[in-house]
């Protein structure tokens, strides 16, 4: 195929994968116009088989989901897993409707390169929403490579991940641990917004931990830091010596369900067993953590999910066995602003 065509045929599935379980008993084809019908406004497709839709396509997505109801009958709350709660806050019809809009790509600007960063996008025209001096929002799938240049001056993270840290107070000098670090997002995170003097990186693999080196390195992090392979899913006392820490991060693994804008096709292949897995891990891995948290000291949980199991039973399960005291919990509801939906919980232990 040629890259046109590549393109179209990648468009087609993810547009389709968006319909999620809705409207299963329709054929392929006919599915993939309802999917293109709410998902773009022009559609060659449309034009060719729904021709009566045609004059429809651009109206708004809310608009366009009544009209494929009014034909079809209700199923918008089965594209997504209908069994299993979600957190308190979330709308969920605003929520599922928010799947068949595709995410945008943000980035996040380190504090004092604003200037240089949105000048360098000025100079390749490529447009941007300026959520606020940090945080901009691009068109998804946006060529980031002729920003090289500037690389080190900003990191691609999405919104509600720039936000997952507000609201904390971390006093100078004090020691963090980012104990599921991953590629290190919340970790530069952190070390842009706070002065932090003392940080732990760890995760299962030491391939991750490579790639965070390497995203570190980019960035121009100076703050030596530490790292460890650590599967907190089992105790961990005979690799952490004396550690003792001020601020834990534990950005959880989770099922990522509110990330599925992006992943579409997680949509059909989740299967909600899963679920009890999930918790479980996030329970132990909390439990590991939690005793090299000093008196007083902050631990942040982190997930993106939507799902109540994962977030608030687990908040819960750190205030009740675990014996932290909770400050805030939140959904970041970032699909109001194309963007992912996460949850965000703060515990101090007394």
């Amino acid at each position: 195929m040629g890259s046109s065509d590549r393109r179209m045929n990648s468009r087609y599935c993810y547009n389709f994968f968006r319909l999620g379980h809705g409207l299963e008993n329709l054929k392929p084809l006919e599915r993939l116009c309802v999917a293109e019908f709410l998902c773009e406004t022009d559609s060659l497709l449309i034009e060719d088989l729904k021709p009566e839709w045609a004059g429809r396509i651009a109206e708004d997505l809310s608009a366009k989901l009544v009209f494929i109801e009014s034909l079809y009958g209700p199923f918008a709350d089965q594209v997504f897993p209908s069994s299993v709660a979600l957190s308190v806050g979330i709308n969920r019809l605003s929520f599922i409707s928010s799947h068949f809009i595709q995410p945008d790509l943000f980035i996040r600007v380190k504090r004092g390169h604003e200037a240089s960063v949105e000048q360098a996008l000025a100079v390749i025209n490529l447009s941007f929403r300026k959520d606020d001096n940090q945080t901009l929002a691009l068109p998804n799938g946006s060529k980031l490579q002729e920003l090289q240049h500037v690389a080190g001056s900003f990191e691609v993270q999405d919104r509600s991940s720039q936000r997952s840290l507000d609201g904390l107070h971390v006093p100078v000098g004090q020691s963090w641990w980012d104990c599921c670090a991953a590629s290190g997002g919340k970790s530069l995170l952190l070390l842009d917004e706070y002065p932090v003097s003392e940080l732990l990186v760890s995760d299962s693999r030491l391939s991750i931990l490579r790639n965070l080196d390497a995203r570190f390195e980019q960035a121009k992090v100076s703050l030596p830091y530490r790292k460890k392979i650590l599967d907190l899913s089992q105790p961990i006392a005979h690799l952490m010596q004396n550690d003792a820490f001020d601020g834990i991060i534990l950005d959880a693994p989770c099922t990522g369900s509110g990330t599925w804008g992006r992943t579409p096709e997680m949509l059909t292949q989740f299967n909600p067993s899963i679920l009890t897995s999930f918790n479980t891990l996030q329970r132990d891995i909390a439990r590991h953590v939690v005793p090299y948290l000093k008196s007083g000291g902050t631990l942040v949980y982190i997930t993106c999910s939507v799902f109540l199991e994962e977030n608030e039973a687990v908040a819960d399960f750190i205030e009740k066995e675990l014996g932290l005291i909770p400050l805030q919990q939140q959904v970041i509801a970032g699909y109001a602003q194309r963007a992912d939906t996460m949850f965000v919980a703060q515990f101090k232990k007394p």
